[in-house]
C-alpha cells in the first residue's frame, strides 16, 4: 500500500489583501505544485512499478474538498489538489489497462480536518466553517484515516478510480 499523504501551501501562493492574483510569488506556486503533485507522481513513479510487477497493490492519494469547491484565495493549494484527483482517475485507469486489474487506485478529499494548520486560522473563522458542515464540526485526522483504513482494506476491493469525500458533507 501506498498513501501519498504529503500536502501543504504558502501564504506567498495565496492572494490576499496584500498580494493580488497578478503578483504571487511563482517561487512559491511551484513549491506547492511541487509538493502536493511532483511528490505524488514521484513516490508513485518509484513505488508503483514494484505494484505492477507483483501484479498487485493499492495507491492512496490525500486530495482534498477545495479539489471540487475551490477555495477563494488558495490557487495554488487548489489548482495542485486538483491535479492530485486528476492524477488519481488517470493511474486507476493506466495501472489497470497496461499492469494488473489487482492495483486499486483511490484518493481521499478531507474536508474541514481540525490540524495545526487549521488550529492556525482565527477563531472566528473556523467556527464560520464548522456552522456551513452539515454536521456542524471538523472532522479530524482520525476520520481520514478511518476512510484510508476502508480503501486499504478487502472492504474496498471492487472500489478504484475513485475520490472519496471526509468533510462532514460540506460538499451539499
Amino acid at each position: 500500500i501506498l498513501i501519498n499523504g504529503a500536502g501543504g501551501n504558502k501564504k506567498e501562493a495565496t492572494v490576499s489583501a496584500d498580494r493580488d492574483f497578478f503578483h504571487l510569488d511563482l517561487n512559491a506556486f511551484k513549491w506547492v505544485f511541487d509538493l502536493n503533485v511532483t511528490g505524488a507522481v514521484l513516490t508513485t513513479m518509484v513505488f508503483g512499478e514494484l505494484l505492477a510487477k507483483q501484479g498487485r497493490g493499492n495507491v492512496i492519494n490525500i486530495a482534498s474538498m477545495s479539489s471540487y469547491h475551490p477555495l477563494t484565495n488558495t490557487v495554488a493549494y487548489c489548482g495542485a489538489k486538483a491535479a492530485v484527483y486528476n492524477f488519481t482517475e488517470w493511474m486507476a485507469t493506466h495501472f489497470n489497462q497496461n499492469y494488473s486489474n489487482n492495483i486499486r487506485v483511490n484518493a481521499i478529499a478531507p474536508g474541514f480536518i481540525i490540524t495545526e494548520m487549521t488550529n492556525a486560522l482565527p477563531g472566528d473563522v473556523r467556527n464560520e466553517w464548522a456552522k456551513q458542515i452539515p454536521l456542524r464540526r471538523g472532522g479530524t485526522p482520525e476520520d481520514v484515516a478511518k476512510v484510508a483504513l476502508f480503501l486499504a482494506s478487502d472492504l474496498s476491493q471492487y472500489v478504484t478510480g475513485q475520490v472519496i469525500h471526509c468533510c462532514g458533507g460540506m460538499n451539499m
